[in-house]
């Protein structure tokens, strides 16, 4: 069972992703529902700047890649 409402085609993915990354670094079982949500339709770049895509591509953890989403290797150190 989901603990919210699926539909944002960005915002379910990432969140999905830092779940699953999150889980994964304290070496708990990711949530089921997490499998649930598909990657985005369009590739998202969260740095926003086109001379960072080609870092964010080779530096972003897998669980952000599987879902199109390419982060920095900082990404969730500066959450």
């Amino acid at each position: 069972m989901s603990p919210f409402k699926y539909g944002d085609n960005r915002f379910d993915p990432l969140l999905a992703s830092t779940i699953e990354y999150l889980c994964d670094e304290m070496q708990i079982e990711v949530p089921a529902w997490v499998w649930e949500i598909p990657p985005c339709k369009e590739p998202w770049f969260m740095a926003g700047v086109e001379n960072l895509k080609a870092i964010a591509i080779a530096e972003s953890p897998a669980h952000f890649r599987r879902r199109k989403i390419f982060v920095l290797s900082n990404f969730l150190s500066r959450v």
